[in-house]
């Protein structure tokens, strides 16, 4: 079985679950999923130019109603709940957990513990960090030991 961890910062919605379990065709796959709210992610600011550059002022406005610290977690464990079903229903075996600090150690530590073959990153794009090669995708190439698949969500969760 290929084994394949899914670093997400928000609920998958179908048309991802249809695309990460189609990936490698009829091969049985197991995802690992760590998800890390995106408030916890990156600062307002980047966020709302982020927004800008995709055209979605009407986002950037309201950055500041992007729920953080304890409502994020909150907000995070329901959306992981969400996409480990999404990835169950589809046939795949799913597990997960939310990442509080230090997504990267996370990453890290759970392809090394679980043998991964992969690591496919699944975001939003995030075109400042993106730029500057700060993105979790350009920084866990360097760290993780396994290929990293970098790729963006179909649509708004």
């Amino acid at each position: 079985m290929f084994t394949s961890v899914l670093m997400i910062e928000k609920a998958l919605t179908s048309a991802d679950v249809e695309f990460v379990t189609t990936l490698h065709g009829e091969e049985q796959v197991s995802f690992q999923v760590l998800l890390q709210p995106r408030g916890e992610q990156a600062d307002r600011l980047l966020r709302a130019i982020d927004d800008v550059a995709l055209g979605e002022l009407d986002e950037a406005v309201r950055e500041g109603e992007t729920p953080e610290g304890e409502e994020a977690l909150s907000v995070g464990q329901r959306a992981l709940e969400v996409s480990l079903a999404a990835l169950r229903a589809s046939g795949s075996e799913a597990g997960g957990r939310l990442i509080e600090d230090h997504p990267l150690d996370a990453l890290k530590s759970l392809v090394d513990e679980v043998g991964a073959d992969e690591v496919i990153v699944l975001t939003d794009p995030h075109y400042v960090e993106e730029f500057f090669h700060r993105d979790w995708a350009s920084r866990a190439r360097h760290k993780v030991g396994v290929p990293v698949l970098k790729l963006f969500s179909h649509s708004k969760a």
